[in-house]
């Protein structure tokens, strides 16, 4: 910001231009345009898709909070996607977005849906999407995320999605850049943070976190746990206090047991559902060996049995058996509170910090 003084010297008037230091929310701002710009937001904070919470009632509330909202399709079938993205549009009018899983045995119909609603933002997670479906997408006028967990990953979406690298965004689609310690979907990437300038990040649950990472060059930030308590979250009661409990140190990697038997790597709560998962794998594993059931058969029913899990606690609010999936970020969830009051809190959080780093 520039102001002009005028100050009299020797009986003239001499205009004098001084620079004025920018805010804290002015900071933020200028950090978040390229986040906002390309999400059509008010707030570069996009809401993790989390498998039967981020649905029409937390969606909406998040975008119409001015954050971006993200449907979490999960394992749905295309009309049961169809008639979710319908609930949410009559729930909010801006921008949000659907979240797709690469391994998704549908997944050129689910795009099909998500185009025919006039979705303006696809995620592919899960892996490198299969061949055409970056094409499809694209052809259908969506922007594109892509999640890249690690660098080597990242350079393979530029190469399969023709995309290229300039000013530090990149550009044609968002690619997601995950640092290792705070996701709750987790591959290693020990170096990531110094070594690839991205446009979002992930794993965040105060507006420090957010700043540090606008400043190493992020466009925008994704958190997921966080917003899992809040108030319009329809998590069973008895989930959500298991995350208010919760450390960060409870949030545990799951484990991957046959390479046959893709397991998207995530982390959870400790509890006996993740030693009962581990057990499926290996009864599955075994059944492979045999010869009783088919890979894909096999494959199908690991994803199944993952989203069945996630069911149990979110929805039954079975905490003992069910899949607790939080991030590390689970530590900083402290109370349920509604949507608004959070992305107000980690804005005001993260100017104060960009605010600081000035003075």
């Amino acid at each position: 910001m520039v102001l002009t003084v005028a100050a009299r010297h020797n009986g003239m008037t001499q205009a004098t231009s001084i620079v004025s230091p920018l805010s804290g929310a002015e900071r933020l701002k200028r950090r978040m345009a390229r986040g906002t710009a390309f999400l059509g937001s008010e707030t570069a904070i996009i809401c993790g898709a989390m498998s039967w919470v981020s649905e029409r009632h937390l969606v909406s509330a998040i975008s119409n909070a001015g954050g971006f909202g993200l449907i979490a399709c999960g394992a749905m079938t295309p009309e049961l996607l169809d008639a979710e993205i319908a609930a949410t549009k009559a729930m909010t009018d801006k921008p949000f977005g659907v979240n797709l899983i690469t391994m998704h045995p549908a997944l050129f119909d689910l795009i099909e849906v998500c185009s025919r609603h006039g979705v303006g933002h696809v995620v592919l997670a899960g892996g490198l999407p299969p061949a055409g479906s970056i094409d499809a997408i694209k052809a259908k006028g969506a922007k594109l995320i892509c999640f890249a967990p690690a660098l080597s990953l990242a350079k393979k979406l530029i190469r399969s999605a023709s995309m290229r690298w300039s000013s530090r965004v990149w550009k044609r689609a968002g690619i997601s850049a995950r640092c290792r310690p705070a996701c709750s979907h987790r591959k290693s990437c020990p170096t990531l943070p110094t070594r690839c300038r991205c446009s979002w990040r992930g794993g965040i649950g105060r507006g420090e976190a957010i700043a540090a990472y606008l400043d190493m060059g992020a466009a925008g930030v994704q958190l997921g746990t966080r917003f899992a308590c809040a108030t319009e979250s329809i998590a069973h009661p008895n989930f959500k206090k298991a995350f208010l409990r919760a450390s960060a140190r409870d949030a545990v990697a799951s484990v991957q047991i046959d390479p046959r038997l893709p397991v998207i790597p995530v982390r959870a709560l400790k509890n006996a559902g993740a030693d009962l998962f581990t057990a499926k794998q290996r009864e599955v594993a075994q059944a492979l060996d045999e010869g009783t059931i088919a890979m894909a058969e096999a494959q199908l029913q690991i994803e199944h049995y993952w989203a069945g899990a996630l069911r149990r606690a979110v929805i039954e609010g079975d905490v003992e058996h069910g899949s607790l999936m939080a991030g590390q970020s689970v530590g900083m969830v402290t109370k349920e509170e509604p949507v608004a009051d959070i992305i107000a809190s980690l804005m005001e959080e993260a100017a104060a910090a960009l605010a600081q780093r000035a003075a």
